[in-house]
């Protein structure tokens, strides 16, 4: 009879539960949503400097079409009025194809509408190697190099840190945990920077490693040999990223692995004779889950910071390297291109993370009104 009441009052609460996940996911992604429109419409007036780049591209409109008339015979043989009138048909229509004859907040929510559907329009200024003036082209064809890059050291680090820290508490209070304190402080100076020290001993003084490039000049022809051309490159970049933030990783994992170990349910399951891996796999890592998942996820999504720099330090032809480009050249379409993808991804990160935080944490429960 207890079996039976049990069963059905599971069967009760199970639609409840869906209710409040369903009402907690909906909230999350609206707040999410509004949050990632907030962020890209002040992108939009930032990388406008509030108008201030439409007045440069007015003027280089005006140097274009003066250099065009004063080098067209045809156009000076015509009388003054009729050449000025000329002139200025071409400012209109050049002023036209940028958009630029609407007004500037005007133009900026249709720029925030078309960026919220993913419309990315062309490119004024710079192409992809194909030739396509397409931002998605640009961005689709450079954002491989770049995940590849910091993916693979992200997964390096990741593992590495875990590794470590796990080692470290267990020998708290060593040498090796000293020396790995007196370097977390290291991790202030940006990947870049290390990047910068690790070319002139590897590539300029040992000659060991390439200064740059994802690939040797010309490309091998077979596979084998462009994947391990490919992976030559990247010992580089790859060991800059990791020196510059494993250390702190180590040490904040390494702390928070301490933390843990020392709570009462960790000294009861040592006094029931369980292994170490055991306690260290059940009773330390799981509570940790969370803050080692966000770390991860979060620094998945730093690739789009941190590839600006570093990409260019070391010639890498991904997608920072097109941003930082685009900077130079007030290729607006083409950084908002990239600002709206990184927009995107770290709602999409944060809102799966709330979920995984209800897998791996079970303190996280969810009130009736759909709360935390």
């Amino acid at each position: 009879m207890s079996d039976t009441l049990q069963m059905v009052s599971r069967r009760h609460r199970l639609p409840d539960t869906l209710v409040r996940v369903v009402s907690y996911s909906a909230t999350r992604l609206v707040a999410l949503f509004f949050t990632a429109v907030v962020g890209i419409f002040v992108t939009i007036l930032v990388a406008n400097m509030g108008g201030y780049v439409d007045e440069i591209k007015r003027a280089e409109i005006r140097e274009t079409v003066t250099l065009q008339v004063f080098t067209d015979p045809k156009i000076m043989r015509l009388p003054a009025e009729a050449r000025e009138r000329r002139m200025r048909e071409m400012i209109r229509i050049g002023e036209e194809r940028l958009g630029l004859d609407r007004p500037f907040l005007s133009r900026s929510l249709f720029y925030l509408r078309d960026a919220l559907v993913l419309r990315l329009g062309f490119a004024e200024r710079m192409n992809s190697d194909s030739g396509s003036r397409l931002v998605r082209n640009i961005i689709l064809e450079r954002l491989p190099p770049t995940l590849l890059l910091f993916v693979s050291a992200d997964l390096l680090l990741f593992f590495a840190s875990m590794f470590m820290a796990l080692s470290l508490a267990r020998q708290y209070g060593s040498v090796l945990d000293r020396i790995v304190i007196a370097l977390a402080p290291t991790s202030a100076a940006p990947a870049w920077f290390f990047g910068i020290f690790l070319i002139l001993i590897f590539a300029a003084v040992l000659r060991w490693l390439p200064f740059g490039g994802m690939v040797d000049v010309p490309p091998p022809d077979r596979s084998v040999a462009y994947a391990a051309s490919v992976l030559k490159h990247m010992v580089l970049p790859v060991g800059a990223i990791v020196f510059s933030t494993i250390f702190l990783a180590v040490y904040s994992w390494r702390t928070f692995f301490l933390i843990f170990s020392s709570e009462d349910y960790v000294e009861v399951a040592r006094a029931k004779g369980l292994p170490t891996r055991v306690i260290e796999r059940r009773y330390i890592l799981r509570p940790t889950l969370p803050t080692i998942i966000t770390g991860f996820a979060l620094g998945l999504i730093g690739i789009w910071t941190g590839a600006v720099v570093l990409e260019t330090v070391f010639n890498w032809p991904g997608l920072g390297q097109a941003l930082f480009r685009a900077v130079g050249l007030y290729d607006i379409p083409v950084i908002l291109g990239a600002t709206i993808i990184y927009a995107y991804l770290l709602a999409i990160t944060v809102f799966i993370l709330d979920i995984l935080y209800a897998l791996v944490d079970p303190r996280v429960k969810l009130s009736r009104e759909g709360r935390p």
